[in-house]
């Protein structure tokens, strides 16, 4: 393991400043006195009053990069340590990921150095540790099962069957189905015991199928038997909900024979709540490969969830292959001192990349397919588009000035303009190749945190708004959209987007989707307008939202924070007027990942208020109880 030559130490304090200030204290490890160099963190809490700081000067800050130089002269020691405040800041350090992500050094001969970067703490004010998110639980029928059924009247036996296998006469599809998720068990429980085997056994017991369309495509029934389990199922992806219940219901007792049981006897009647069930994964901020999107994809089939919406563009990345536009993946992508784009969200001395080739997202979605996940894919447009602006600059107004607004991420003039008609021609050839990637009959364009403010000083687009007789950003948004609408209704697919769609007039709600992320109340107000909606407010459904107030829980707290608790428990449908209910197709949980820099952080953010989501997506109201769920959380899967 090499050694590390420089540390960044820091610490917030509450006073000092209208938002508090930070204290980075840079210590050298190395052997070596250091001069004229430069410090570079990234950090979410972000810097916007430059005379703001002592014993250190400001240089330049895009978005979460900032950059600082020592004062005139300095020269800092073997062993010793430079100390800097800074009080200019946008806004207080709430949690202990609010601080540096990253750091490195920049030295007089161009050389960049990496620097560890430690925890944020918090002085002058007391830090307590998170709170428990599980209580212990408690369970009132002895079955491991998430989410929990629609409908269970089984009696839990003493033991349970070694194995379970498709009873003699099943279908070639049927035999598919139980080695599908078989497969799905070992990738998900690589040290568990197989629930399935597709050979009979004299110390299993057998599964009997029947198909029964009337039960809806993704309903299914169980009736157990010391003999035999009969599943009836609606179609394809009922067959395998069930085929996943059996699993989980022999995968408890095994893990814990103490707590969980096996049905002798009864049955379970089940069917999804909602038809939407999704889970959206960031992949610009941070790069996921393929095979941790494929593992994430195995853990919403556990759950029964069925869309993964993939968000592929944003401000930092282009992650999506683009044969037509080669630049969007290799100058779109890469974040460096001396790369296209700055270090951002945790990237040091070290450039970093990453995209999909086309081969590997048709990977992704035929896996996704075979488990009845629809991937829903997300380009982020018309704001959001720093690195596809940065890979094809010919889409900017080169008379704009160059930071005439800037995002609320902090990134300058990082929207495509309407008023470029490369622009269109651009997004034309791009759908042409995502329909031909992705079957799903959506498509997502974000149209999410356009800056008010945006084109207003571009002539290009001054002009186009003269001549349609429109005024000011968001009627300008609208116009953009509505031809984004036409691209897509031209290709057979359907517009899926943020609340903020809506905005300037929106567009035509017939075959459109919209996803309301800033509050509940929105969502609410969409159905009014006509707009279908899916419910992922970031006061529940984010799971990027640190589940406590503590300051030394990670995650961000925009929205607040979520305890496992309140997301379990938050009705989405609840303030819906019965008259609108219609209009709510389903539920959504979101990682957004900006604080993911480690797996252990994910883990801990996402579950188990994933499974919390999952519960709230398929499982009625009544039927809900949070004691029994905490009691079967920490079954989950994990990344």
């Amino acid at each position: 393991m090499q050694s590390v030559s420089y540390r960044l130490e820091s610490a917030w304090q509450p006073d000092g400043g209208p938002f508090g200030r930070f204290t980075f204290t840079l210590v050298n490890l190395s052997d070596d006195p250091l001069s004229d160099f430069r410090l570079v963190y990234t950090s979410l809490t972000r810097v916007i009053d430059s005379a703001a700081c002592e014993n250190a000067v400001f240089l330049r800050r895009n978005a979460n990069f900032h950059e600082f130089a020592p004062p005139k002269g300095f020269v800092l020691g073997a062993g010793e340590s430079w100390t800097f405040t800074i009080s200019g800041l946008h806004r207080q350090a709430k949690h202990c990921t609010d601080g540096a992500k990253s750091a490195y050094l920049t030295l007089s001969d161009g050389r960049h150095v990496p620097v560890a970067v430690s925890d944020l703490l918090l002085e002058g004010a007391a830090s307590e540790p998170p709170p428990q998110r599980l209580p212990e639980g408690k369970l009132d029928l002895p079955f491991a099962l998430q989410p929990w059924p629609a409908r269970i009247d089984a009696v839990p036996g003493e033991g349970f069957p070694v194995i379970l296998y498709p009873a003699s006469g099943s279908s070639k599809d049927e035999i598919r189905a139980v080695d599908t998720v078989l497969a799905l068990f070992h990738r998900l429980f690589q040290g568990g015991h197989a629930p399935f085997t597709l050979a009979s056994s004299p110390q299993g017991r057998a599964i009997v199928f029947a198909a029964r369309p009337d039960l809806g495509p993704e309903g299914y029934t169980l009736a157990f038997s010391e003999r035999e389990i009969r599943l009836e199922y609606g179609a394809a992806a009922g067959r395998q909900y069930g085929l996943t219940t059996l699993a989980q219901l022999l995968d408890g007792p095994r893990r814990e024979g103490g707590k969980f049981r096996f049905p002798v006897s009864g049955t379970i009647s089940d069917r999804p709540r909602y038809g939407w069930r999704g889970c959206h994964l960031d992949v610009s901020r941070q790069f996921y490969p393929t095979a941790d999107v494929m593992r994430l994809i195995d853990i919403l089939a556990w759950f029964k969830l069925n869309i993964f919406h993939w968000h592929l563009t944003d401000d930092e990345a282009w992650r999506l292959e683009i044969k037509a536009y080669p630049t969007l993946t290799t100058l779109g992508v890469l974040r460096g001192p001396d790369e296209p784009m700055l270090p951002q969200l945790g990237n040091g001395a070290e450039p970093v990349g990453g995209f999909y080739s086309q081969d590997e997202v048709r990977a992704i979605v035929a896996h996704a397919g075979a488990l009845n996940v629809e991937v829903v894919p997300e380009i982020d447009i018309p704001g959001h588009s720093t690195a596809a602006l940065v890979a094809l600059p010919e889409l900017s107004d080169g008379q704009e000035a160059p930071e005439s607004y800037h995002s609320v991420q902090g990134y300058p003039n990082n929207a495509l303009n309407p008023a470029i008609p490369l622009t269109y021609e651009f997004l034309e050839r791009v759908f042409d190749e995502m329909v031909a990637l992705f079957p799903s009959q959506y498509i997502h364009v974000g149209g999410d945190e356009v800056a008010n403010g945006s084109w207003l000083a571009s002539p290009l687009a001054r002009k186009l708004m003269e001549r349609e007789g429109i005024s000011g950003t968001f009627a300008l948004q609208s116009y953009f959209l509505k031809k984004v609408k036409q691209m897509l209704t031209a290709r057979d697919r359907k517009l899926v987007g943020w609340n903020e769609v809506a905005h300037g007039g929106g567009v035509g709600t017939e075959g459109t989707l919209l996803m309301a992320w800033e509050n509940p109340k929105v969502g609410i107000e969409l159905a009014r307008e006509g707009y279908d909606v899916v419910m992922t407010p970031g006061q529940a459904y984010y799971l990027d939202m640190a589940q406590a107030e503590a300051f030394q829980e990670p995650g961000a707290s925009w929205a607040g924070t979520a305890t496992p608790a309140h997301t379990y428990a938050y009705e989405a449908e609840g303030e819906f007027p019965e008259e609108l209910k219609h209009r709510m197709k389903g539920v959504q949980a979101c990682i957004w990942s900006e604080h993911f820099l480690s797996r252990g952080y994910f883990n801990r953010l996402v579950f188990p208020r994933l499974s919390a989501i999952a519960e709230a997506a398929w499982t009625p109201k009544s039927q809900k109880d949070w004691l029994r769920f905490a009691a079967i959380a920490p079954l989950s899967p994990i990344l």
